[in-house]
């Protein structure tokens, strides 16, 4: 999916431990949005005893024109064919700075492209935005399906797709 960027904001609860979500609601035109929903901690690898931060990379890339807004289909995403590109750093973030750092690309960005899966809450959107091999505490390993998200900035033309890994992920 792809749009313009309306709001975001990071999961609020009582129970710090509980927060584990960033959201963006990205504007397709129409006046039809969708939420993104990014993992900031994994919830499940903290109650498993591993590491619950989430591992950042980042791919930079210059722009012309923008994708066009709305949902598209797209044939899969596989982290493996764009670390094989060219190398990708990760770096382990705690949930407020990495809430940090989405608030700042959000707020740079003109525009934004994501790919995950759908849901259907009390609105709807995107989530498993980040790789889906096995992990320390998920055992499935999905290849082909992961998701990212891609911040378009206006001053430079460049971009940034953000990759997210957890824990025993390769």
């Amino acid at each position: 999916m792809a749009g313009v960027p309306i709001a975001f904001a990071a999961e609020t609860d009582k129970v710090a431990s509980n927060i584990d979500h960033f959201w963006i609601t990205v504007g397709m035109g129409h006046g039809e949005s969708l939420r993104i929903a990014l993992s900031t901690h994994s919830r499940q690898n903290a109650a498993a005893g591993f590491d619950p931060r989430v591992r950042v990379g980042v791919v930079d890339s210059a722009w012309r024109e923008l994708p066009a807004p709305g949902v598209l289909a797209c044939r899969g995403l596989d982290y493996s064919e764009i670390e094989a590109a060219g190398p990708v750093t990760y770096v382990h973030y705690e949930r407020p700075a990495l809430e940090a750092l989405l608030a700042e690309k959000t707020r740079r960005a003109i525009f934004i492209e994501a790919w995950g899966e759908f849901f259907f809450r009390n609105h709807p959107g995107i989530h498993q935005v980040h790789s889906r091999r096995a992990s320390c505490s998920v055992l499935r390993n999905y290849i082909g399906r992961d998701g990212a998200i891609r911040f378009y900035f206006g001053s430079d033309a460049t971009a940034e797709m953000l990759l997210f890994k957890y824990c025993g992920q390769p």
